[in-house]
């Protein structure tokens, strides 16, 4: 059964807050979202049935360094009986005690990104928790056998040479096709930013960039991945203050459906 949890912390937005609120929003759509529980796999999404809904987890402090102990700690937990994962945050810098703790767990771990931006500064505002770095930080560790970088499309020259000295593989917005998929190995780590999205399909997200991935191109992905080969996922930086009528809560609800299907397939 997978474990859904909520890691409400944006502390290391560089921008603008807003998805500590993310875990409580997308649960909201469960209740009083328009669509029913079903993923396109014609299978029933339910909490105790399929997945189990383990509440968010509590800062005490919002220190980066005290928040990612506290995220390591709490994902280590979640692993410890050979679930998997798929954590509700919070802007993108709680990816990196996640899959730190992942990398105890599994050897060659590999990581699919979908997102708009690398995150991989080098050490964006001062600060080296950022949500602008936490691939930089992942990489650095040496545990991930491959990274794969999906719908980027604000690469700068300085992510460009940290993702040659980090060997990760971009398939950037402008040459987007489908056939990095049959690339992909297992174990598989699958890092969900929103605004991988165009905004016109997702709105509710801090950092506005259009020319990105439709909806349903996006589930295309989702669905073309192998379940068993998928052991965790994230999915970030849905900001419910920039939302409108739910509309990014709903995308995201839906998104959470489909990975919570597939990862279930045998």
């Amino acid at each position: 059964m997978i474990k859904v949890t909520g890691i409400p912390y944006d502390a290391n937005s560089s921008f603008l807050k807003g998805p500590a609120f993310a875990p409580a929003r997308i649960r909201l759509m469960d209740k009083e979202g328009s669509a029913n529980s079903f993923s396109e796999s014609v299978t029933e999404i339910k909490e105790g049935l399929n997945y189990r809904d383990e509440d968010d987890l509590f800062f005490e402090n919002t220190n980066p360094v005290k928040a990612f102990d506290a995220i390591k700690t709490h994902t280590r937990k979640l692993l410890a009986d050979g679930s998997k994962i798929i954590s509700l945050g919070g802007d993108h810098s709680v990816s990196y005690p996640i899959v730190d703790a992942f990398t105890e767990k599994f050897d060659k771990l590999n990581i699919l990104h979908l997102d708009a931006h690398a995150d991989l500064y080098e050490n964006f505002d001062a600060n080296p928790y950022s949500h602008a770095s936490p691939f930089a930080r992942i990489m650095e560790t040496g545990k991930i056998n491959s990274l794969t970088q999906v719908g980027i499309r604000t690469l700068t020259e300085h992510q460009k040479e940290q993702a040659k000295k980090f060997g990760v593989v971009i398939i950037d917005m402008i040459n987007f096709n489908f056939d990095f998929i049959s690339t992909l190995q297992a174990p598989l780590y699958v890092s969900l930013d929103i605004d991988v999205l165009d905004p016109a399909f997702a709105p509710g997200i801090s950092h506005h960039e259009p020319g990105g991935l439709s909806t349903r191109e996006l589930l295309k992905i989702i669905q073309l991945l192998n379940g068993p080969s998928v052991v965790g996922a994230d999915i970030v930086e849905y900001n419910p203050s920039r939302d409108i009528n739910n509309v990014t809560a709903m995308v995201a609800y839906k998104l959470l459906k489909e990975l919570i299907a597939k990862m279930n397939a045998a």
